[in-house]
């Protein structure tokens, strides 16, 4: 989201969940007794080196990823020698880490910036593991992940959450203390996990250096985020799914398009090491290794029969913003029907995908709103915002097509990027009221990224104009906590009091429910 448009350390008093430090009152020389394995090297840090915590992601019936990244010095490129390093897992039963099951080592290299991604295999379906890292004499803490239920399973409910845009310069990450302590089977990230700004005044904490470029530079600005300790808490107590916007590379881009004025072959070189720093700052599977200026990540998960997660990319494969982008009356380019948001190849995999589910829920999970907003109240002076799929008309409309023709089972959309909250109808022709409804979109706030509030009362007074719409908010930040069962998807807009100081109540502020088979959203 362009800024223009819409624009620590857990309190030793806050409750934090027993396994996220160091499984409950088990001492170290306890902890350490409990790793059988040796390793020939026994490296030392200069400070410990678990600094960006731990985390878990891409759950399957019977595997999940485990991530960390060794850096006793996270803001000055990890402080590790340039030099292979063994790091020993674990996974067990049970928080304290006596009823391990699976172990073994995998190496850290300079390459990656000594980040670990273990695949671990040979899991139960849907069932709580907790893990731990072991490195020389260094432990980290306790994490916990869960599997996703046998595809072909019946599952009775489903809780998730899903969050996205955390400009740390804007506020404290109050909302992830209280996400922690949710009862979720997953976190969904869609996008702006870090942002590539210089440091700002006026907000509450700076950016560690001019706007990044280099891949050291994108390395101390993921390592800058991954150090405040609601955003730890928050990984290491679910898995998370993981897809990106613009802003972990640069604010709009588009394909190899960049939105200041550098060379193709300077932004190639940027967005190379901006994807390499992501993957290796995130729970993700081999399969999205990148390879240059390309990194898969669009994909899917099953969870029994309730859902089925379509993860899109929206910035990777995109045509460029029409219309010079912007707040503004839409203009030819914006209906072209070459123009694409997610490439041919994503494209079809999608409708491919949504043909095949036999889920219950099938959750399409993206970056910008799906849904048309007339920003403008005024009649007959239509205002659009063309970085959204309202610059993207054609292909718009060849999904929702899609969803009316085929009629996968309850469509429903999440996303993220306008750093505020929305519901939305989505309708076969917008401009017509009494056209089909045939999906729900849900629009999260953002965790800390600001919605100018100059921009609230006129987007307030042009929703009498969007009748589509059922829900906006632009005043509070938070995350959406989502219940599912077979006849019903509920989804509770999670807000907190305040992102300008480190504590924080959580309250909802709104809930709406979506009813099995019957696509829309109404208040509960």
């Amino acid at each position: 989201m362009e800024r223009f448009h819409f624009e620590r350390l857990l309190s030793s008093k806050a409750p934090r969940r027993r396994f996220l430090i160091g499984a409950g009152a088990m001492t170290a020389s306890t902890l350490a007794s409990l790793w059988t394995q040796r390793v020939v090297a026994q490296p030392s840090f200069s400070a410990y080196p678990f600094s960006l915590g731990i985390a878990s992601g891409d759950p399957l019936p019977d595997s999940v990823v485990l991530w960390t990244r060794l850096a006793p010095e996270p803001l000055n490129g990890g402080g590790m020698p340039d030099v292979n390093v063994p790091v020993q897992w674990q996974v067990a039963l049970d928080e304290n880490m006596r009823k391990v099951v699976r172990r073994g080592r995998a190496i850290a290299t300079p390459e990656f910036a000594h980040s670990v991604h273990v695949e671990v295999g040979g899991l139960q379906p849907e069932r709580w593991y907790w893990y731990q890292f072991k490195v020389g004499h260094e432990i980290s803490p306790v994490g916990r992940t869960r599997t996703a239920p046998a595809r072909d399973a019946r599952v009775d409910k489903f809780r998730f959450g899903f969050v996205n845009c955390q400009d740390w310069q804007n506020g404290y990450y109050t909302a992830y203390q209280h996400l922690a302590q949710e009862e979720l089977d997953l976190v969904v990230h869609l996008g702006d996990y870090i942002y590539e700004y210089g440091p700002q005044p006026g907000g509450p904490r700076q950016h560690n250096s001019p706007e990044i470029v280099t891949l050291t530079d994108y390395r101390n600005r993921h390592a800058l985020y991954k150090t405040d300790s609601n955003l730890q808490a928050a990984h290491a107590a679910f898995p998370w799914i993981v897809t990106w916007d613009d802003h972990e590379v640069e604010n709009n881009y588009a394909s190899f398009i960049p939105e200041e004025n550098q060379s193709s072959e300077a932004f190639v070189t940027r967005r190379a090491n901006a994807y390499k720093a992501y993957y290796e700052h995130m729970p993700l599977r081999l399969s999205s290794l990148p390879q240059g200026p390309y990194l898969q990540l669009y994909r899917r998960f099953a969870f029994g029969d309730i859902a089925e997660f379509n993860v899109l990319d929206t910035r990777q494969y995109r045509s460029d913003q029409p219309c010079d982008d912007g707040l503004k009356p839409r203009c030819s380019e914006a209906f072209d029907v070459n123009a694409t948001m997610t490439g041919t190849e994503q494209e079809q995999w999608l409708f491919q995908g949504l043909s095949d589910s036999q889920a219950r829920w099938n959750v399409i999970a993206q970056q910008v709103m799906l849904g048309q907003y007339d920003f403008n109240a005024l009649p007959n002076q239509e205002v659009f915002n063309l970085d959204q799929w309202d610059g993207y008309v054609a292909a718009r409309d060849r999904l929702l097509q899609f969803l009316q023709q085929r009629q996968p089972n309850n469509p429903v959309v999440i996303t993220g990027d306008i750093h505020s909250s929305w519901v939305h109808d989505l309708k076969t022709d917008f401009n017509n009221p009494n056209s089909p409804t045939v999906a729900t979109e849900f629009v999260g706030t953002s965790i800390s990224s600001d919605f100018p509030e100059v921009f609230i009362p006129p987007t307030v007074a042009a929703l009498s104009n969007n009748p589509h719409t059922k829900f906006f908010d632009g005043k509070n930040r938070g995350y959406v906590r989502c219940h599912l069962t077979h006849e019903t998807w509920q989804s509770d807009y999670r807000v907190v009091s305040t992102i300008r100081e480190q504590s924080a109540t959580i309250s909802t502020l709104a809930s709406f429910v979506t009813q099995n088979g019957r696509p829309g959203a109404e208040r509960a």
